[in-house]
């Protein structure tokens, strides 16, 4: 496996969602990444940090750090892309899937994003692994 790997930490706070998608477009770049697949990856990105921002560190005086990390794969032309918190441990992908055949008014709030993150990305997957949330999103770049 042909691979690098880059990093970012950042206050895990919606706020902190440009500067995450402005790295990871730097990478993307790097690569040569398709643009249907870089805004589905924008998308996702936006998403999960919107989820850790508003649940990860809930109750707590202020927001813990999150850590989003780039890898690339040139024999699959992969990029993965892991976000990691401390909050409270949390498996988004064992929530129920919403019905997206009912009209919006009659829909429950919650659990559209990741099921377009479901949706849009090759792979999602989650761990809870030395006291932290790690979910790990794959998308084909080319």
């Amino acid at each position: 496996m042909d691979e690098k790997r880059n990093g970012i930490t950042l206050p895990a706070m919606i706020e902190s969602c440009a500067v995450a998608t402005a790295f990871i477009d730097r990478e993307l770049e790097k690569i040569d990444c398709a643009g249907k697949a870089k805004t589905q990856i924008n998308i996702a990105i936006d998403e999960i940090i919107t989820n850790i921002a508003s649940y990860a560190y809930a109750g707590e005086k202020e927001n813990g750090m999150m850590t989003i990390g780039f890898a690339f794969d040139a024999g699959t032309e992969t990029a993965e892309i892991t976000f990691a918190d401390e909050g409270k441990a949390f498996d988004p992908l064992s929530a129920a899937e919403p019905d997206v055949s009912l009209p919006a008014a009659e829909r429950q709030i919650g659990g559209l994003g990741i099921f377009l993150v479901k949706k849009t990305m090759d792979d999602v997957s989650y761990r809870r692994e030395d006291g932290q949330n790690v979910l790990t999103i794959r998308k084909r770049v080319r």
